[in-house]
């Protein structure tokens, strides 16, 4: 049906306003879907009766407990071959955090001995089991990046500013060579939604605010990764199944919230956050993963008309779809371990990383009560069939045996592909400042290269490398890569110029200009979620270095690494050139390509880079005309200067929370986490997995409500503490006068007999201890419980309450292992201490 003229321009203005961030917006229609008005898509695979045989016929020799079991998918750290070999189950995962056997790197060989194992296990006919290979998923998002050697590309939000889909393609082609070189078969990429909010945690995994880019994004990675329909190459054994993600709407979500709702009529949902889809299922993506998101109120894995009537319907997908990390537990009347709603819905596998044993016989006996049809097992077990014979991985046999993994040493981190990712990096800078044509650099002056991320390939790569959130590494663990600060130096001293590198730019003689490199920290998902556009607020150190070496007379280049546009305004203004690098990778030397000239002053790489997502001009979100519109970026052929632009944010800063401390396991604004070992000596737990330097207090991430929203912490020694460190004292004599409690959401794994102690600090030879053991000893191990402390019982021990630097102290004996995964001041727990006498 055509839209009359004045609503097909109100739907172009709400469109503008989405992707600009200003003008009215389109009312929200109700949650009803209208399929027939979805764009179409074509599988591009014709009737195979030789294929539908061949599934119906396995089909045919599968018992129910057969079928239920490929409907699961479970993590590597909570399964086993024999638990594979016993229930049948269709996949697994590898997530951001696990490697094989629990080790903090993994090398090809040790995916590939794992990949055996499964592999045997999955095709183990005693008992007259039916042989069906497994799936094994991963994330690889911006390379092979669960793998210590392998190429780190850009990452996504820097591939944007590329404009170039046939880049896209050979970078899927790439990374499916070195996922396959290692075993694995499936990776859960490419990410295709269309961030509309930059305080999306997430928002660096999205190509551009343009639909019209990510769309033509969506078809170039999944043909890369997957080889083209209809031709040879296509899912062979050096192309992975690639998974269309996250559907529906997961860019659009209300203050960009990760996991949050996506408040939109169904019109801007269809044309603007599904853009990439119809390209993706032409280009004959085998998998589409479920958004944790919802839309209007609704969860996506339990939206039925959307994953069915939408996708599968109108859109003609016919691969499988697959939910997210225990995503079916946040529906309405589910929990992780029974979700018969999502399997209704429309989800043919869930992913159950450590749920998966109780999901699989709620889903069991749901499967033979009827409550879910046998229609619908029938369905879902077919489509995963489907995909797993067009893979071909019935005939591939053992993956250590498959052609690309005997070579596997030669192909990951290959220099071909190194290659590739350091002309990604060239084409992906963006130039928004050069005043007085500072850049190019001539090489053969003596350059300083300074800034937190002046030698740090963990910065310049971000979330999603080596692990979830990107953090805890050395440039030592990434061997083969190149810092930024390292590719300068190597092209300076070949051209006979002086480099040198100090992060904190302190120089032994005076340079001729210097670089300054900067960023974010590394994060992944929630963890990235911000509340405005401040590029680290209350921060000014990288503000201060780069006047500080401007103060010096010295002129000054910025490069920003980040995984999305921020407010830098007074960044910008302090230096007199500014580069938007956002997260490179590997290959540092790409970002040295284009700064500097050859040695015979020639421009060899000049900038291409165009933004694909518009900077902002203040640090509020819905900030009207922005300072740089999507497409915009210099050359080296322009000249013109960018006048001095306003310092004011237009975000009052609020002060840091009295009453909150630690939100998702990690400290709020104003406040650290600090580790004291036995040996008396504290360092910050800045990364998930932290631990004291003599090892006798461990910190690692673990699961509350969503993936890693908690932090478990294992006593090794006695003496060993945790702090909450403040950054300003909290005078919090008020509260202690009245019944208010430090409310500790904690889970009991191990307890010493030696008991446990709680404490608040309020400055040297100032606190008091309160006895934990016997109150932690009456709790359900393994269960998460909100404990209340009353903030009277530490000030009856003597603390000054006007004066709290720690609100929260913990001490346990050898072996104490606790998870904690909030801290605050309240009114209400579950189980509320009594003071001791």
């Amino acid at each position: 049906m055509l839209l009359s003229h004045t609503r097909s321009t109100l739907i172009a203005a709400a469109l503008a306003s989405a992707i600009c961030g200003s003008g009215p917006a389109l009312a929200v229609e109700s949650t009803t879907v209208h399929p027939g008005q979805w764009p179409r898509a074509t599988w591009p695979f014709p009737a195979d009766a030789t294929l539908e045989k061949r599934v119906a016929d396995l089909m045919a020799r599968m018992s129910v407990e057969e079928k239920v079991g490929q409907l699961i998918q479970a993590d590597i750290t909570t399964v086993t071959p024999d638990d594979v070999r016993k229930y049948r189950l269709g996949s697994i995962l590898a997530g951001g955090d696990s490697k094989p056997h629990g080790q903090r790197f993994a090398t090809p060989a040790q995916w590939k001995a794992l990949s055996d194992e499964f592999y045997r296990a999955a095709m183990d006919t005693s008992g007259g089991h039916v042989a069906i290979p497994l799936l094994f998923g991963i994330d690889a998002v911006h390379g092979h990046n669960d793998t210590r050697g392998a190429t780190l590309f850009p990452q996504n939000s820097a591939l944007g500013a590329a404009h170039d889909p046939a880049l896209i393609r050979e970078i899927g082609a790439a990374t499916a060579a070195e996922v396959r070189a290692t075993g694995i078969q499936w990776t859960f990429a490419p990410t295709i939604a269309v961030p509309q909010d930059l305080r999306w945690g997430r928002a660096y995994e999205g190509y551009s605010q343009d639909p019209k880019l990510v769309a033509e994004y969506a078809a170039a990675m999944v043909e890369g990764l997957q080889g083209k329909v209809g031709t040879p190459q296509f899912l062979d054994s050096s192309h992975v199944v690639a998974t269309a993600k996250h559907f529906l709407g997961d860019g659009g979500t209300k203050n960009g919230k990760d996991e949050g709702d996506t408040e939109v009529s169904e019109t801007v949902l269809r044309t603007l956050h599904a853009a990439g889809y119809p390209p993706a299922i032409d280009a004959g993506v085998q998998t589409v993963m479920a958004s944790f998101s919802s839309w209007n109120g609704v969860k996506m894995h339990g939206n039925k008309a959307l994953l069915t009537d939408v996708l599968k319907g109108r859109m003609d997908f016919q691969g499988f779809v697959v939910g997210d990390w225990n995503g079916h537990g946040q529906v309405p009347g589910c929990t992780k371990e029974d979700c018969p709603t999502s399997i209704n819905a429309g989800v043919d596998m869930l992913m159950a990383p450590d749920s998966w044993r109780g999901l699989y016989e709620h889903t069991l006996a749901e499967v033979k009560s009827g409550v879910i049809p046998m229609a619908r097992v029938d369905d879902a077990v077919a489509r995963i069939l489907r995909v797993k014979i067009r893979a071909g991985l019935f005939e591939a046999g053992l993956p250590s045996a498959q052609p690309l993994a005997s070579k596997a040493a030669d192909i990951v981190g290959s220099p071909a592909h190194r290659a590739l990712a350091r002309r990604a990096v060239r084409e992906s800078l963006v130039l928004l400042k050069n005043n007085d044509g500072l850049l190019p650099l001539d090489p053969r002056k003596h350059i300083l290269v300074a800034g937190n991320g002046a030698d740090n390939i963990s910065r310049q790569s971000g979330g999603w490398t080596l692990n979830w959130q990107g953090t805890g590494f050395k440039n030592e663990d990434f061997p083969g890569a190149q810092s930024i600060g390292a590719g300068i130096a190597e092209q300076v001293k070949a051209a006979g110029g002086v480099a040198e590198i100090a992060a904190d730019g302190h120089y032994t003689a005076k340079p001729d200009v210097a670089v300054v490199v900067f960023g974010e920290d590394p994060y992944a998902e929630f963890e990235g979620d911000l509340p405005n556009l401040l590029y680290h607020p209350g921060d000014d150190r990288d503000l201060a270095l780069i006047r500080r070496l401007r103060g010096d007379g010295i002129p000054v280049v910025a490069v920003f690494l980040s995984g999305r546009p921020l407010w830098v305004n007074r960044e910008m203004n302090a230096a007199d050139a500014f580069v938007a690098a956002w997260l490179p990778g590997s290959e540092g030397g790409g970002v040295a390509d284009v700064l500097l000239r050859t040695r015979d002053g020639r421009v060899a790489n000049d900038f291409r880079g165009r933004l694909a997502y518009a900077w902002p001009s203040t640090a509020v979100q819905d900030q009207g005309v922005p300072l740089f519109p999507l497409g915009h970026g210099l050359t080296y052929a322009d000249h013109q200067s960018l006048p001095r632009l306003p310092e004011e944010s237009g975000i009052t800063e609020a002060p840091a929370p009295t009453d909150n401390y630690v939100e998702h396991g990690k400290p709020v604004r104003g406040y650290t986490l600090m580790l004291t070992g036995a040996d008396g000596a504290a360092s910050a737990a800045e990364a998930a997995t932290s631990a004291t330097t003599d090892g006798s207090l461990r910190m690692t991430g673990v699961d509350y409500k969503a993936q890693e929203d908690a932090r478990q912490f294992v006593w090794n020694k006695e003496g060993a503490r945790l702090a909450i460190q403040a950054k300003t004292p909290l005078d919090l004599d008020r509260e202690a006068t009245s019944d208010t409690l430090l409310v500790v959401t904690l889970r009991v794994d191990a307890l010493a007999k030696t008991g446990a102690w709680a404490s608040m600090g309020c400055g040297k030879h100032c606190g008091g201890h309160i006895e934990l053991g016997a109150q932690l000893g009456k709790l359900k191990a393994g269960q998460w419980t909100r404990l209340g402390i009353p903030l009277r019982c530490f000030r009856a021990l003597g603390v000054d309450m006007h004066h709290i630097d720690q609100p929260l102290v913990l001490e346990a004996g050898k072996g104490t292992q606790l998870g904690i995964a909030s801290v605050a001041l309240g009114n209400q727990a579950d189980q509320t201490m009594d003071c001791p006498r």
